[in-house]
């Protein structure tokens, strides 16, 4: 790499960085009631909305209010909570909370966590107790499921802060930052301890279309943690690397599945593809929850078709709507292009799918 001007290898913005600032969490439980960061709306505005009970919650998650696949999980398993305690009518508990799980698990359909959260609060539920007692047992497991999340980002971090070294610069797509789980994010969790132990790195954030994950939440999150932090438009992934300006890629998983191919945001398959041909070093950062034993392929796995109108217009820009649109919001990258897995058990390297068996 030539050396220019800036402590990572690259020119530096001359404008003064403000001082760093927290992160607001995406999910909050507090004083019974279930908070969300509407972050649709971030950079702008940080703003929670209340729930109100399951269907405003799964709206949450469908809307991508909250989103990144741990978060939807922690979302989701309160939103189970909340359906313990709605009015049940003429339902039983029981009733309404498979009625509940369906509607939760049904908002999103490629991310695993999503019903591996609901069914492990749900798991909690026993008909012979009474609705008092049912609510206490799901709300101490979705407590505890928002806790252990803490925990495994930060094992997550601790597992590839390794990967960072001095000077180093870091791409990564969509956002698996502190926006998508509960703190520290994955792919972001190590570069936030790295960046914690005084270790100077630059990330390139991916903008990430058509919603502009990388742009408004991984640029947002990281500058405002004080990261040196730089947002490219997708399409110039393959330029900084072609001028050798990318050292490593680290991006997160919204499902691994048995033999190692991994499904997330739109877009990484590309990434992978181009780190194959220039030798770069490519990381899936992921908890062992987004490991999916029981689906034995990529190519196996729903993708979820995302509104049309999400790229239909463009600051005001109208395309005719006689123009078919397709909008996928996931893709599959090989095993085969995976250099390794970074995870709450540690660093996972090929051959998969044996090495993923301590996720189970």
């Amino acid at each position: 790499m030539p050396a220019v001007e800036g402590t990572t290898g690259f020119p530096h913005n001359s404008s003064p960085k403000p001082a760093p600032k927290p992160i607001p969490e995406p999910v909050r439980w507090r004083h019974e009631t279930l908070e969300i960061l509407d972050q649709r709306l971030l950079p702008g505005t940080v703003h929670y909305d209340v729930q109100t009970g399951v269907h405003s919650v799964a709206t949450a998650i469908r809307e991508l209010r909250v989103r990144g696949a741990p978060a939807i999980g922690i979302a989701a398993a309160y939103g189970v909570v909340l359906a313990a305690r709605e009015a049940g009518g003429d339902d039983s508990l029981q009733q309404r909370l498979t009625s509940a799980a369906a509607t939760l698990t049904s908002a999103r359909p490629t991310a695993v966590n999503l019903a591996w959260a609901v069914k492990r609060v749900m798991a909690r539920f026993d008909p012979t107790l009474d609705a008092d007692t049912n609510y206490l047992r799901l709300r101490t497991e979705a407590e505890a499921l928002h806790a252990e999340d803490r925990r495994i980002c930060r094992a997550i971090g601790a597992a590839g802060v390794e990967l960072i070294k001095e000077g180093s610069s870091i791409m990564t797509h969509c956002n698996a930052g502190a926006l998508a789980v509960s703190e520290l994010g994955t792919a972001t969790a190590p570069m936030y301890l790295a960046h914690r132990s005084g270790i100077r790195f630059r990330v390139f954030a991916n903008e990430t279309r058509p919603v502009l994950q990388g742009a408004r939440l991984t640029a947002w999150e990281l500058d405002r943690a004080g990261i040196d932090v730089t947002l490219v438009c997708d399409n110039a992934a393959g330029h900084l690397m072609a001028g050798g300006q990318v050292d490593l890629v680290i991006v997160g998983a919204d499902r691994v599945t048995a033999n190692g191919d991994v499904v997330n945001k739109i877009g990484t398959a590309t990434l992978a593809i181009l780190c194959d041909h220039f030798d770069i070093p490519f990381y899936v950062a992921c908890p062992s929850s987004t490991f999916d034993p029981d689906t034995p392929r990529g190519v196996d796995v729903e993708i979820e078709e995302r509104p049309a109108e999400e790229v239909r217009s463009f600051e005001g820009l109208e395309i005719p709507g006689h123009i078919q649109i397709r909008n996928p919001g996931f893709d599959v990258t090989p095993r085969a292009l995976v250099t390794g897995f970074v995870t709450n058990r540690g660093l996972l390297g090929p051959p998969y799918p044996d090495t993923l068996s301590v996720l189970k």
